[in-house]
């Protein structure tokens, strides 16, 4: 079983990240991702990005669910 700051350390491999919040049961992770990576990308593009990331702990069943609550840019996120 996984915990948060595991997939926290995960997604921070994928891409650097401004800010990272993951949250979690061991099973169902819901994460808040600002990176300035996701200038110029769609949200579909964005959560794409993570997920093919996170492919090989998705398959090998070992990361079972992650909700992305927010993917947004540093400046969408001042904007909040």
């Amino acid at each position: 079983m996984m915990t948060p700051e595991q997939v926290q350390a995960l997604i921070a491999q994928i891409l650097p990240c401004e800010q990272l919040d993951v949250e979690g049961d061991g099973h169902h992770f819901y994460a808040t991702i600002v990176s300035s990576r996701f200038e110029g990308l769609g949200l579909l593009a964005r959560h794409r990005l993570i997920n093919d990331g996170l492919k090989a702990h998705i398959d090998s069943g070992e990361l079972h669910a992650i909700s992305m609550r927010a993917t947004l840019t540093p400046a969408e996120m001042a904007k909040r």
